[in-house]
């Protein structure tokens, strides 16, 4: 199987999170061999307190993109030497910007949170809208330095109902592919209350609802196991709640992949609340995979 394909779009505001993301994009982009893009939303100006300025006195507010942009763009030149790294400044909302360059194809990279109290919740709020709307990947790039760095050499997807999955699957295969790493695909499962025997024992219920998740998780894999001889894939089936089990696998994931719903014409969040967790709580860079 081919590595991943898509460009890398990184949206930045100067805060450290973003830039801890274009450190993450520019690695990825070398992983990939692909070109990184670099955009600046200049209507974060909004969110940063600037008053508005017109006519002779937009000086500053160009001033003040160019140093962000030109300070973005030479730190990941510095750290990928070999990747074509190009800019863009829009005097545009970032959400919008952002999910409009997701919607040519490319695979979109965001920092978790922004500058200061109050733009550290309007940050997290467009990284939140743009994973949940944009039609191509999302990467919120958050967790501890190991996980960023690529420490732990693993990919963990998480697998879900039948027929949901495939997206979410074919992404995380293709990012261990070109990272040279183990695919672990998570798949929970929980027994019903009204299942439970007093005392259980071997061959009881619990047991069969195990059996039943082991060969879920088996189905989804089919597609992609023997498919590529170069990826490991880990099966590994965790009794409890699907958030639970991806926030622990997090802790030792370089990358966790979770799948998002797309329907058409439908205006609200996209997002269920095992990806608002992950997204809000993973030790590891996270990337949403949108799924009709």
């Amino acid at each position: 199987m081919r590595a991943v394909e898509q460009d890398l779009v990184v949206g930045v505001d100067g805060s450290e999170e973003s830039l801890t993301a274009v450190d993450w994009a520019a690695d990825e982009a070398v992983r990939r061999c692909v070109p990184l893009r670099i955009v600046y939303a200049s209507a974060w100006q909004r969110y940063e307190s600037h008053k508005p300025s017109f006519g002779v006195h937009r000086g500053p507010a160009h001033v003040f993109a160019d140093h962000i942009i030109g300070q973005t763009v030479e730190r990941a030149r510095r750290r990928a030497p070999a990747v074509k790294v190009t800019s863009d400044v829009v005097a545009e909302d970032p959400a919008t910007l952002l999910i409009r360059e997701s919607g040519r194809g490319t695979t979109v990279v965001v920092g978790s949170r922004g500058k200061g109290e109050l733009t550290s919740l309007l940050l997290g709020s467009v990284s939140l809208s743009v994973a949940a709307h944009a039609p191509s990947p999302v990467i919120v790039v958050r967790g501890g330095e190991k996980n960023r760095d690529s420490g732990f050499r693993e990919v963990v997807v998480g697998v879900g109902e039948a027929g949901e999955s495939g997206p979410a699957l074919a992404f995380a295969l293709r990012t261990a592919e070109a990272r040279g790493v183990v695919l672990r695909a998570v798949h929970s499962w929980r027994c019903p209350a009204h299942a439970v025997p007093d005392e259980p024992r071997a061959g009881e219920p619990t047991d069969f609802h195990q059996i039943r998740a082991e060969g879920q998780l088996g189905e989804a894999l089919r597609g992609i196991e023997g498919g590529d001889a170069t990826v490991s894939v880990r099966k590994d089936v965790v009794e409890g709640h699907a958030r639970t089990a991806l926030l622990a696998a997090s802790a030792s994931a370089d990358l966790l992949v979770v799948g998002a719903r797309r329907r058409k014409g439908h205006l609200g969040m996209q997002l269920g609340p095992v990806n608002h967790a992950v997204l809000h709580r993973a030790a590891c860079p996270v990337a949403v995979v949108p799924h009709t």
